[in-house]
């Protein structure tokens, strides 16, 4: 196993630690950046608008799960 310390070449799975560690890194810069309140702002903006139905539509799907049946954990 000449590749072992080299994580592009480890097949992870479904708990993907080099996918954590770039949304960790991303997140932290995010934060960093100052872009929060900006987001927030923009987010409530949205849900106070005529878009809010349509994004309450969108969270909907989302939590409603794969559209196909597949990947259900209940």
């Amino acid at each position: 196993m000449a590749n072992k310390g080299k994580s592009k070449d480890r097949i992870e799975g479904e708990g993907s630690y080099s996918g954590t560690r770039a949304y960790d890194e991303a997140t932290e810069k995010f934060v960093k950046d100052g872009k929060v309140d900006k987001a927030a702002k923009e987010a409530k903006r949205a849900m106070e608008s005529g878009e809010a139905a349509e994004l309450k539509a969108a969270e909907a799907t989302g939590k409603a799960g794969d559209p196909r049946g597949q990947n259900k954990s209940h």
